[in-house]
């Protein structure tokens, strides 16, 4: 039996075994999550300027206009970030800048011709946390990064390439961790590193969960 897939028509038994593959490794990401909650913190800490953030988190989407369609990714990793500001601005928008860095271990392009593996790196991370006196923290971020992979991103370009993101999310403060969800917009390319560089436009939304640690004073 033979199954379309993108471009390509694939065998019925691969075309299973990659989407078991999906499932398993998205239900043991969901179980790392999880557990998670029950190693952080106890008491309820916010943003301030001097602290830290550590974060478990991820993300999926799929490809928008602009570049190669047909392409799902999936991702997960973890983030330590820097809080370098107090609350400075104008109303609204009065906020605290912080610097963060993330680790991606696991990046899955699901693309016509064969998924492609990766690990990333983003060391390249601005966010800006607004002031907000409740539970809630609204962010606006902007991250860049490197991506490398078993197979080329899109196929026929190249197995290094560079990733750009912009995202919107929110922080929902709890006792003892935080939940962050976030819109994102990742272009990823190789910025012409190969003859060809015909780039990806992706929209994700991340799921994430961690905690901000207060400055010792």
């Amino acid at each position: 039996m033979i199954v379309s897939h993108g471009m390509c028509a694939v065998p019925a038994h691969r075309w299973q075994h990659q989407w078991y593959a999906r499932y398993n490794l998205m239900k043991i990401w969901i179980l790392i999550l999880l557990v998670s909650c029950s190693v952080l913190g106890s008491a309820q800490i916010k943003p301030e300027d001097g602290g830290h953030e550590i974060q478990l988190w991820s993300a999926g989407g799929h490809s928008i206009s602009g570049g190669r369609s047909g392409i799902s990714v999936w991702n997960a990793g973890g983030r330590f970030g820097w809080i370098l500001t107090a609350p400075h601005g104008p109303g609204f928008l009065k906020g605290r800048f912080e610097y963060v860095v993330d680790a991606t271990p696991v990046f899955m392009v699901f693309q016509p011709g064969g998924t492609a593996y990766g690990a990333g790196f983003s060391p390249l991370g601005l966010k800006w946390l607004l002031a907000t006196r409740g539970g809630v923290v609204p962010y606006l971020e902007l991250n860049g990064g490197t991506l490398f992979s078993n197979h080329d991103i899109p196929a026929g370009t190249n197995t290094v390439n560079f990733t750009d993101a912009a995202a919107f999310g929110i922080h929902v403060l709890r006792d003892s961790y935080n939940w962050s969800v976030e819109a994102r917009y990742m272009h990823i390319s190789n910025a012409g590193l190969a003859p060809l560089n015909s780039g990806v436009n992706t929209l994700q939304v991340r799921i994430g969960i961690g905690k901000f640690f207060r400055c010792k004073r």
